[in-house]
This record gives structure tokens, sequence and C-alpha cells, in this order.
């Protein structure tokens, strides 16, 4: 292992151009030095502010530091996306600062408020990054979805990045089950776009990893159909090999547990030499192997931990040879050591740990720099300069036409259907969407094979189903209700049962904007209580900038004869507490086609967000609603509803009157409750249909923390759809769901409150025996109103 400044690169070998390798080593050195630097910085020189940690990863960047270098510098190109491991950010920021897309002056605010954030991030970094890392395992999977995206696109659209989807993840990485899920889905198995490269090297934050995994991982990825590129040893461990008596040292290096391999790592050249002959017992091998270590005499230590991650010359030509696989992915198995050309290089539980004064002091002499030159760069009339401009040259994207803006109706049809249930709805929607200029060619759905389930049978059965290749239909099943015909025309994407792979698939296709600079409107869906198993994922590509519709459907316990493994309780909270995502939960079809056009319109916007929409199958008389639209008019009722909720029913004339507020299938269940209320008790109650919580939740804090932004306290859409004579009256809040969701409108109102909801786990049973044990049915919810009106 080279000692601080001295280069990983050997400049024997095959035949190059010799000036440019030794620059880019030299760069490579530089990039380590910088990387180190800017966590160190951090840490021990820059005021706080706080005392805690400010923290870094010194060591997971040594490690990446090679394979970063040869990739940015001397293969990338500008149409390129790269997902990079996110503790590897300090070699990311130093490699950007030296090709000059970084200010200087960021190099010395790493984890500082509007500085250089922890992980690479698209929506928070001063630079451009392509792919949000933090989550283990979420990031690297991402670029394989992405890959399918721009395959969709290119075909749908004829827009595609032209590039490849690349990943850098550590070796722990591959812990994840996310990953083998996004391997093992068959439309991943033929994308030629796709690059991973592992850092393998062999410990996590707590440990050495035990065992030796390479050889099992590597078969995992050919069974998935990838090509796999192993990088093990340097050029001088394989020169050692080829020698008589190599093979022995091969084999007790090979056989070597990654803890007693790893335990060589700064130690003496005796012991190392001592380690290497333990245990091999027969004579003659021993001489053999002897005489292999005598030819290396002075320089065991180093040969025993040339590693092919760190040989520059070797990750050229993996990178190469990466290129020459068009028809299926390719992953690099790069053997790197955590910690590399540093004092800490492979110690345990160096995960974390930090350089003193005294270490990064003696690394900066290594490398030839002083404290007035240590943040440099390199001139454009150096060698070095000169690979950088190139680089930068070849990585530069232009100026690109942002993404065309795409005209989505208000509204699709004044027809007012019979009973029907949302998910049903929402079928109906996607299809007369299908036919709408301009926004037809632009939808894609996506579902974890759920489709026929969630009512997009109408739809798939107009557009087709992606994929690839034409594939032969062998049954036409002409008695079905269901048409599946495969091609590069369709325009729904079947998954197999994997709710994050789902998820990262449609992060991905609602970055089209981005990357493709083509706009598409990507709407997935699920059974909704597995929105909770894809909630990572959610959270992954929203805070990415991605923008999609996901329809949670069915949901709550009026799915009744399901049981309460399938009815979602938690969902309505994360979609009111989940950044980027607009939750909302309509009761009526024509409720849900504003919310849902309204969403496709601003999603397109800068401040856009991806939506979620929680559905039903349970039937819903339309009636009310189109009375409510009768009464105020179309469009007076539709700007309440995309603005959050709505007054469904207007009360008689009592002394006693109290509010209901729900959302969703429960609010056939308020209604019966107004009705038993007016009839048995004489109390007049207002209905407030509540379209979308999340809305209403966000406004009313908006307006109340308006001073706190220099403006004025004004009333909210909410509070404004209480009229004056109603303020002050208590208010009940019902929903299919964990109760405090909507807890919150009791605070906004000013006013009394019991909220009702599902709080405990659920049960089969019919719908009217579910509602009644849970207290939401309308003579429970009758119960509360009364209540609410004691003094």
């Amino acid at each position: 292992m080279p000692l601080y400044g001295q280069p990983s690169l050997d400049l024997t070998g095959p035949p190059r151009n010799e000036n440019d390798l030794a620059a880019l080593s030299a760069i490579e050195r530089r990039v380590l030095w910088l990387a180190v630097r800017i966590v160190d910085h951090a840490n021990r020189e820059r005021p706080k502010g706080d005392g805690l940690k400010v923290g870094g990863h010194q060591a997971s960047s040594a490690s990446m530091v090679t394979l970063m270098t040869a990739l940015y510098l001397a293969d990338l190109r500008a149409e390129d996306r790269v997902s990079v491991k996110p503790h590897a950010s300090p070699v990311l920021q130093a490699i950007e600062y030296l090709l000059g897309r970084l200010d200087r002056s960021y190099l010395t605010r790493l984890r500082d408020f509007g500085g250089l954030q922890a992980y690479p991030s698209r929506t928070k970094d001063p630079y451009p990054v392509d792919y949000s890392t933090g989550s283990v395992g979420l990031g690297s999977a991402a670029p394989v979805f992405g890959a399918l995206a721009d395959r969709f696109t290119q075909t749908r659209l004829g827009a595609s990045t032209g590039g490849r989807f690349i990943s850098l993840l550590g070796d722990a990485e591959l812990d994840e089950g996310n990953i083998w899920e996004a391997l093992a889905d068959p439309l991943t198995r033929k994308l030629g776009n796709v690059l991973w490269i592992v850092d393998l090297n062999r410990q996590s934050l707590d440990r050495v990893i035990p065992g030796i995994r390479a050889v099992e991982l590597e078969a995992q990825f050919r069974a998935n159909g990838w090509d796999v590129i192993e990088l093990k040893y340097g050029r001088r461990l394989r020169e050692a090999y080829a020698r008589e008596g190599g093979d022995l040292l091969r084999r007790r290096i090979d056989e070597m547990p990654n803890e007693q391999y790893q335990s060589l790592f700064g130690a003496s050249e005796d012991r190392v030499r001592a380690t290497v002959l333990e245990d091999v017992v027969d004579d003659r091998d021993r001489a053999a192997l002897e005489g292999v270590l005598d030819g290396y005499a002075g320089r065991i230590a180093p040969l025993v931990r040339d590693l092919g991650g760190h040989d520059l010359v070797d990750v050229l030509d993996a990178l190469r040879r990466a290129r020459k696989t068009p028809d299926r992915p390719t992953v690099i198995f790069a053997y790197t050591i955590k910690g590399y050309g540093l004092e800490m290089a492979g110690r345990p539980q160096n995960h974390s740990a930090l350089l003193d004064g005294e270490q990064v002091d003696r690394l900066r002499a290594a490398m030839g720099l002083t404290v007035a030159t240590e943040w440099n760069g390199y001139g454009a009339d150096t060698a070095e300069g000169r690979v950088l401009a190139e680089a930068r040259r070849r990585l530069d994207r232009g100026d690109r036409e942002p993404a065309a803006l795409v005209p989505v109706p208000a509204t699709l049809s004044e027809r007012a259907p019979g009973a029907t249930s949302t998910q049903a709805a929402f079928g109906r929607v996607l299809l007369d969407l299908s036919r709408v200029e301009g926004v037809s060619e632009r939808l894609v759905t996506v579902a974890p094979d759920v489709s026929t389930s969630t009512n997009l049978g109408g739809f798939i059965n107009k557009t087709g189903v992606w994929g690839p290749d034409e594939e032969r239909v062998y049954d036409a099943m002409d008695d079905s209700p269901l048409k599946w015909r495969v091609g590069p025309s369709g325009q729904h994407i079947e998954m197999g049962i994997a709710e994050m792979n789902l998820v990262l698939l449609l992060g991905q296709l609602g970055l089209s904007w981005d990357f493709q600079r083509e706009r598409l409107f990507p709407i997935g869906t699920l059974y909704d209580p597995f929105v909770m198993r894809a909630l990572e994922g959610i959270v992954y590509s929203t805070y990415s900038g991605s923008r999609f519709v996901l329809a949670g459907t069915p949901s709550g316990i009026s799915l009744s004869r399901e049981g309460g493994a399938h009815q979602s309780l938690n969902t309505p909270g994360i979609g009111i507490e989940t950044p980027g995502l607009t939750y909302a939960e309509p009761c009526y079809a024509r409720e849900l086609e504003w919310l849902l056009l309204d969403g496709l319109t601003r999603m397109q916007t800068p401040e856009g967000e991806a939506m979620y929409l929680r559905l039903s199958t349970t039937p819903i008389d339309q009636e009310p609603f189109s009375a409510a639209a009768a009464r105020v008019g179309e469009e007076r009722l539709r700007t309440d509803v995309v603005a959050g909720g709505f007054r469904l029913r207007e009360p008689g004339t009592s002394e006693d009157r109290i509010i209901l507020a729900a959302c969703g299938a429960i609010v056939p269940e308020t209604l019966a409750a107004a009705v038993l209320l007016a009839d048995e008790e004489g109390v007049e109650a207002t209905v407030l249909c509540l379209s979308s919580p999340d809305r209403l939740y966000r406004d009313w804090q908006a307006h109340r923390a308006a001073p706190l932004h220099g403006g004025a306290v004004t009333r909210s859409h909410l509070e404004l759809l209480v009229t004056p004579d109603e303020r002050g009256l208590p208010v009940v809040t019902v929903i299919d769901g964990a109760s405090h969701a909507l807890s919150f409108v009791g605070s906004a109102l000013g006013v009394r409150s019991v909220p009702l909801g599902v709080d405990r786990f659920g049960q089969t049973g019919s719908q009217p025996e579910v509602y009644a044990e849970y207290k939401i049915d309308a003579t429970s919810i009758a119960t509360a109103a009364l209540v609410a009106l004691e003094p």
C-alpha cells in the first residue's frame, strides 16, 4: 500500500500515454488529500455553533478515490448519470472542485448550513448532483430504474439521455433487500447501459465483515444476468502469483478470512510474513512460499495489500471492458482497503474515525503541500490541468432546454355517475385521460402485479403493456376482460410484487422532466397497506424532486372482509407528514377527477410535488356531490375541492348545531349521522368534506405562521369554510384511518373537538359490523357529536 503521497499507479505494464497516467495519478492523490481535509476542517477548525460532532467519513472516502478519479476524469461522459456512495461525498466534492464546477469557498463548509450536504443531494447541494444518496441501497438501485425509465422514454417519446446509469456503492449496501429486488425484476436484466462499481472493502460501520462473500455475491449477479468484472489483485500481486510457487501465495491469501487479512493492515513486515506462512505444514509448500516471499524482502507488507481497486491502470481497463457489454448490466467488484493511503487504513471501526491534527500534518507533508497551498487546484498549463480541462469539456452538458409544460384540462366530463367507488372512478378517469391529446401519450401506469385489482384494466386494454420488445401473444383470450399485449408502444409497466421497485421506478419516471427533458405523467397503484412497505422509496423519490401519482387502493377498514392484515390505518398520517407529497382522500368520482387533474398540472411547476391518492372500493352514492354542485356552481365547488375541502351539507335551523368533518369512504356515514342528529336530537350539522386534509393543514399552518415571515394572520381555506355564525361550534372529525390524521381540525378552528378514527388493528366482518366496532358508524358519530355539545 502506498504511504500517503506515493502513487498507487505503477507505470509499468501495457503501453499507454504515460504522461496522462502520471497526471491522473497526481490528481488521484490530490483528491485523497482534499477529501480528507474537507472532513478534517469541518470537525477541527470551523466554529460549530453547537456541541455536536460534525462527522464525516475519511476512511470510506479513501477507499473510493482511485475508482472515482478514473471514472470521472477518464471515462465518464456528459450523458451519463451517476449515483455516488453516500459516505464518499467528500471525494465527489473534491473532484467537482478540481473540475472547476464547485467554488473553493464550499470546501470549508461541509455539513454547514447552506454549505455542502453530508451526502449527495439533488435538491440541496450547490453543484449538480444526479442522484441523492444517504439511505444506503436506495440510491444504488435507483439508477437501474433510471435506465429502465430512459428506455421507456426513448421508445415512447424518442427522448433519451443517451448515456449510462452508474452506481458507486459500498459492499455493505448489498445487505439491503431492495438491491436484490431490483436485480430480480425481469425488466432490469437487459439494460446494457447500467454499470455498478462495488467498493469491496470488507468493512461496515461496526465490524470487519466475517467470511468471504465475494464469490457468492458475484454468482448472484451472474444468476440475474449481469456481466461481472472482478478487480481483486493489483499488478504487483499478479506478478508474484506468476512466479514459481506463486500459486501457493494466491491460495493462502484467497483462503484467509477477512478478519485475519484486515489485521495485516499496519502490521510489521515480520508479522505479515509470519501470518502468510502460518498453517502451511507441508515442507515443500512452505519452502516454495518462502522462496516467493524472499523475492519481495522488505516489500512483503505492501505486496499483500496490493488490491485491484487501487490500481489505476486496472480500473481504467475495467471501465473500458464494461463499455463493451451493450446487452446486459455490468458490475465491477473492486477490492479496496477502507482508509487506503491513510494511517487508519483497514483498522477496525475506522468507519467514522477522524485523523488527528498530527496525522493530518504528516499527510499534508507527504503530499508535498503546505498550509498555504493545501486547497490549491492545478494551473491550466500543467499536465494535471490539461487532464482536468479535457474532463470538464467532456462532462459539460451545456444549456439544455427545459421540459415543455403540458396543458391538462381542469375537468373531463360533466356526467354524474351512479353509485361508484373512488377506485372504479380512478380507472375511468385514466381511460378518459388516454383520449386527451397532448396528455395521453405522456401517461404511464405502473403496478406491482395488481393492475386488474386496482382498476387499470381499461387503460391497459387501450394503451397496451410496455416491453422493450414485441412479445408474441400465445393465448388471445378473447373472452377475457383484460387484453395483455406487450411491446414498445405500450404505456403500462408491470412489475413483480416488490413495492420498493414500484416506487423507485415511479421516482425515476417522475424525473424525466430533468433527465430526458420530456414530461411524463407516471401513475402507480398498490394496495394501500403496502404504502408503508414502500415508504422509504417514496421518501427517497420525493426528496429527489420527483413528481408522480401514487394511488393506494383499497384502504382502511372499509375493506372489511380482508381483515387487519390488509386494512391500512397509518397511511393518512404518512400522506400528511411526507414532504414533497400531496395527500388527498376523495369520496366522490368528480372530486377525484378534479384532484387528479389539478395534481397533474401542479406537478409541472417549480414547486411541484408528487401526489398520493387514498382510494376505496366502497360504492358511494354520488347524489350529495351533485347537489352541492347545483347549490354553489361547479366552478366554485371545484375551486374548493382542489383547495382541500368543501361544504357538502348545509344545516337547517336549530339552536343546537355542530360541524362534522370527514373524508373518503366514511363520508356517507357522516351524512347519515347528520340526519340522525336532526331527526332524533334536533341538532343540525354542517358537513365538511375534506378532499385533501394535507392541503388544508398546510394552508392553515402557512396562514398561522405568516407573522414569522413578516406577514399578517389571515383566515385559511379551512377557516373560511366555516361561516361567521358557525365559528365556535364544536367539531367531530371522522376518517377511516388513524384518528390523529384529522385531529388538527379542532385546533385550526379553535374549538372543542372529538376525533374519530381507527386506532386499533382492524378485523374481518361486514362493513356495518366493522364500522360499529371501531366507532365510525353513523350512530357513533352522532353520539360523539352529542358529547362534543355537552357544556
